[in-house]
Parts: structure tokens; sequence; C-alpha cells
């Protein structure tokens, strides 16, 4: 598949799924619907792989790897965010993901070799620029108080996370590990370090039977979690960690038209200002592919 259907791929669909994890809260604990998620995930990637023949093997230290690319991609940056939600505003979540493109060419120069390249780094900071000028009302009515710290660290953190994540899965990739098998251990691993998170800390196992719990709990197994990790992480593999993580940076324009649509989102100047500066820093980042001819390969 192309790389450019790849990436809008990714980012209609996870620009979509804010609005559909929003929807999510209420009955069921957040942690439960993050163990809901990746285990039904990782049972259709399972079933999808043993009906094309693909082999499901791997070494133990595949499985390691399996195994903290879980942990740090699919189980620790989930429920550290939507802890998150509840401690500060949507805009500093938006701004803490929007730095996955800076922290993915750092940690890809740290730890496999890969060279910093000026232009992704420039475009990530238009990007995180241009995330903080849409969400600026939230950002300065948030005021930096003390309530706001723990928040903030979480996002920090689970920022973090999950861009170690998409390094390990890089890493796997390289080593010859193929995206869907990797990915349906991955998430199997992930679903029960969360399952052992919520036996830990006493959290109730419920269910909610309502059509918006249901439906929104289908699209992002099916589409959000199966589909668009897959495209992600084969967009990654191809394009490198630092260029791939730009669609985390696009995702919440997308959540912005959603939320406009649906919840009367009011624009004002710096919000159009900002998503300018999200969309220079994308033709930025993947702009700069055409400088090598290795990037141009790639694409």
């Amino acid at each position: 598949m192309n790389n450019w259907v790849l990436y809008a791929a990714t980012v209609l669909i996870w620009g979509a799924s804010w609005y559909g994890i929003k929807l999510q809260l209420g009955v069921v604990d957040p942690a439960v619907s993050v163990m809901y998620r990746f285990a039904a995930a990782s049972l259709i990637l399972i079933a999808w792989c043993l009906l094309r023949g693909v082999s499901m093997r791997f070494s133990p230290r595949q499985h390691g790897f399996a195994a903290l690319m879980g942990l740090l991609m699919f189980c620790l940056n989930y429920v550290v965010f939507y802890i998150a939600t509840g401690e500060v505003t949507t805009g500093f979540v938006a701004l803490s993901v929007s730095l996955m493109v800076i922290l993915n060419s750092l940690f890809g120069s740290w730890f496999l070799g890969r060279p910093m390249r000026p232009m992704v780094v420039i475009g990530g900071l238009a990007g995180v620029a241009g995330i903080a000028l849409v969400f600026w009302s939230e950002l300065s009515g948030a005021g930096g108080g003390q309530a706001t710290v723990p928040g903030i660290v979480l996002c920090l953190i689970g920022t973090v996370s999950v861009s170690l994540g998409n390094t390990v899965s890089a890493r796997n990739q390289q080593a010859g590990m193929a995206v869907l098998p990797t990915n349906a251990v991955a998430m199997a691993y992930s679903a029960l370090f969360v399952a052992l998170y919520i036996a830990v800390t006493g959290k109730p196992v419920t269910f909610d039977v309502s059509p918006v719990y249901v439906g929104t709990l289908v699209y992002l197994v099916v589409f959000a979690t199966v589909i668009a990790f897959g495209c992600f992480l084969t967009l990654l593999g191809r394009i490198g960690a630092d260029r791939a993580a730009y669609a985390m940076v696009l995702q919440p324009a997308v959540a912005l038209a959603i939320s406009t649509a649906v919840e009367d989102f009011q624009w004002g100047w710096p919000a159009a200002l900002g998503v300018a500066l999200v969309l220079a820093g994308n033709v930025i980042v993947l702009g700069s592919a055409r400088t090598t001819a290795t990037a141009r390969q790639a694409l």
C-alpha cells in the first residue's frame, strides 16, 4: 500500500478516535476499556494471521521485545493518558502527544543509530507551536496551578512511553519481525499487563451494553487499533519513526473538525493559525523525505 495512503488512514482514523474515547468514559473504568480494546484486537490479529498462514513463532528474545513494545506502546501510555484526562485539559494532552515527532527523532538517533534530520525537528517544533495555538484557550485557562502538575507529568510520561514504543517497533522491524504477528503478540502482552494493573489496584471489571459504548469499542478495536496501528507501524518501518510520528500532530486537527461538527467548537484566529502551522510542519517533515536518495526510495 502507498505510504501516503497509510499516512492518511492513520491520521483520519486516530483523529476520529479521540471522540470515540471520550464517548467511552463513564460506566466502565478506563483501564478496563483499554484491556477490552487490546485483548479483542489481539484476538482478531491472531485469527487473521492463522487464517493467512502467517507464522506466529517467535524466539524467547523476540517475545521479550514484543512484550516491551506492548508495555510501552499499548499499555502504559494508554492507561496514563486516560488518567491524565481527569487532571488536565485536552489541550495539554494534545500538546504532549505532538512532542512525539521530536522524541522519536531523538530516540531513533540514540538507540538505533539513525541520523538526526534537522528539517524533521523544525517541522516538529512548528507542529508543537501549532497545537499550542489551537488549544490556547484551554492551555491558558489551566493556569499552570498545582492541581495540574500531576496531569502534566502523566502526559509527559505517556508521550515518552509511546515514543520509546515506536523505537522498539522500529527495532523489531529492523530485526525481521513482521508487523502483523508482532502487533498481535504485543497487544496480547499489553492486555495482560493492564489486567494485572486492574487486579492490583482492585478496579471493578464491568461492561456497558449501551449502543454507544459497544459501537465505540468496535470502532476503537477494529479501526483505531487493528487497522490504524498496522498502517502506522508499517509506515514507521518504511520512512522512520520521526516522520511517521507527525501523524500524532495532525490527528488533533481531525478531532477539531469533528468537534466543530458535533460539539460546536468555536474557531478563533489562534486556532486557525495553529492549524496552518501544523500543516506547514507536516509539509516540512514529509517534504524532507526528498532530500536523500534513500528517503526518495522509501516514499
